[in-house]
């Protein structure tokens, strides 16, 4: 009598860990429609670059942190990358602290916890401000002794453009700190929540303060008045006159004006949202700025 073993069939276990740079895992057309996951997975890149990281170095600590101990050839199988790059790159976040390697055979290495990552990161970052501020004394004093011609100065009309939320907060932070007479700033409905969180609009209460002519307009919308209703300055305003296209400015003491510019980025894909990329012209052509001033006046007595 023959006995019928009925042979269960193989079936692979999926991963544990969600392989988001893995083009080729199933679950990836899933995460791209998804776009939870995809954009958590850019907010933590950004913060990782501006915290000096680069692209490639981000690639293998993100996908090293979410699979677990790997071989150097498998994370470059992966994410596309060469083998030796990945190494290299593989000993870099080791001398940052970021990767540890560990004794087998073959070598592997295990990413530090994100957390205590983001800590090393932050306070690498601090270290280096803080040697750029001791040297600083330095660095002006070897200026200053260098050999000057003899050149004679005149006030030119320039302008500068500036990209990225930092760099136009610092230019903002600069202009506001050099005004003497008179601020006028002009903050869009959807501006006006970057001018709030930047601090910007705490500045104008502290430079109002100091006996300055400080006016704010912005569009009367719901948002706009949820954002000035707690603001303690005499000279704000909310208007149903202001275009809802005009975007948002800054004159100080009619010499200089930054001037804010939204940029919406291409659409690569389905999936991708265009992104708002935002710009700003810095400037001190008088004709620009008087055209600003003449414009902000008339929207003000309306």
């Amino acid at each position: 009598m023959r006995t019928l073993t009925l042979m269960e069939p193989s079936v692979k276990k999926p991963d544990s860990v969600v392989r988001l740079y893995d083009e080729k895992a199933g679950l990836y057309k899933f995460i791209m429609k998804d776009k939870g996951p995809l954009q958590s997975l850019e907010a933590i890149e950004n913060a990782l670059t501006k915290l000096g990281l680069s692209k490639n170095e981000i690639r293998v600590y993100v996908y090293l942190a979410r699979t677990g101990m790997l071989k150097a050839s498998e994370i470059s199988e992966v994410i596309s990358l060469h083998r030796t790059e990945t190494y290299r790159i593989l000993r870099d976040l080791e001398k940052m602290g970021l990767v540890s390697s560990v004794f087998e055979k073959p070598l592997k290495f295990v990413a530090t916890p994100f957390e205590k990552s983001l800590d090393i990161l932050i306070e690498s970052k601090k270290l280096r401000l803080q040697l750029l501020e001791r040297k600083k004394r330095d660095l002006v004093s070897l200026w200053v002794s260098l050999p000057k011609a003899e050149v004679e100065y005149s006030k030119k009309e320039v302008f500068q453009i500036l990209e990225g939320e930092e760099q136009i907060n610092l230019k903002a932070e600069e202009i506001l700190t050099q005004g003497r007479n008179e601020i006028c700033v002009f903050a869009s409905d959807s501006d006006i929540s970057r001018f709030y969180h930047a601090g910007l609009l705490d500045k104008l209460e502290r430079i109002e303060k100091k006996d300055f002519s400080v006016r704010l307009l912005t569009n009367n919308s719901p948002k706009s008045r949820f954002f000035i209703k707690e603001l303690k300055l005499n000279g704000v305003k909310s208007s149903s006159t202001c275009p809802n296209d005009l975007s948002s400015f800054i004159l100080i003491d009619e010499q200089q004006l930054l001037f804010l510019i939204n940029k919406n980025g291409e659409q690569k894909d389905d999936i991708e949202e265009k992104k708002e990329k935002l710009a700003a012209l810095w400037t001190n052509y008088d004709a620009f700025i008087k055209a600003l001033s003449a414009l902000f006046s008339e929207l003000w007595n309306s």
